[in-house]
């Protein structure tokens, strides 16, 4: 496969984000991110990627009010960069099935827990992991998936477990499965680089 053009969709801090810069920059990754965008302004996310030299956008309802215009622009910028693949990292929004349809299997999320559990609506940052120590988990972890147009119920592609101790917080267990988060998201970046993972590109092509 040809070098990937990437967009990394965030909300928050973007250090999934900083994950990918670092493995592009270290040649671990064949790959190239070719915008940013959140729909938060102030995401720390977008400052990383300035810092890099990555072209960024914010769509949110600060410059787009209505969510029809929101997921139009969204769509407007991925078809103009010619994306392979679409990364949500910490994204906290829903995208429009237009977008699920146009970018069918080239469009995966990384979540906080081992799926099928502990996903789904109101399942994301800590109320993940409130809940695993909540019900005395002995175990929780990461996945990565392709995202459909259900709410983490894409197929599954990659997971790694960590162990969740005694004497955890959900911050403790947040920090934890997030460096695990870091390599996981990349390892399965590089499968799709490589061909291990077949994403909808292909076909995309042909149509």
């Amino acid at each position: 496969m040809s070098r990937l053009k990437i967009a990394v969709l965030i909300s928050g801090g973007g250090s999934n984000l900083q994950a990918i810069i670092d493995a592009i920059e270290s040649r671990e990754l064949d790959a190239e991110i070719k915008v940013v965008v959140s729909n938060r302004k102030n995401a720390f996310g977008l400052e990383r990627a300035q810092k890099h030299n990555i072209k960024t956008a914010y769509i949110g309802v600060g410059n787009y009010k209505e969510i029809s215009l929101r997921h139009r622009a969204l769509l407007e910028v991925l078809v103009s960069e010619s994306i392979d693949l679409i990364v949500l990292a910490g994204y906290l929004s829903i995208l429009s099935p237009e977008i699920i349809k146009q970018f069918e299997k080239r469009i995966i999320n990384i979540h906080p827990s081992l799926i099928p559990k502990y996903c789904g609506e109101g399942f994301y940052g800590e109320h993940v992991h409130e809940a695993v120590m909540l019900n005395q988990e002995k175990e929780s972890g990461a996945t990565t998936h392709f995202v459909d147009e259900g709410v983490d119920t894409g197929e599954i592609i990659k997971q790694e477990r960590v162990a969740v101790f005694k004497e955890d917080t959900a911050k403790t267990l947040a920090a934890r499965i997030l460096k695990v988060e870091h390599h996981l998201l990349v390892s399965t970046i590089k499968a799709i680089q490589m061909g291990q993972v077949k994403i909808g590109l292909e076909e995309a092509k042909n149509d």
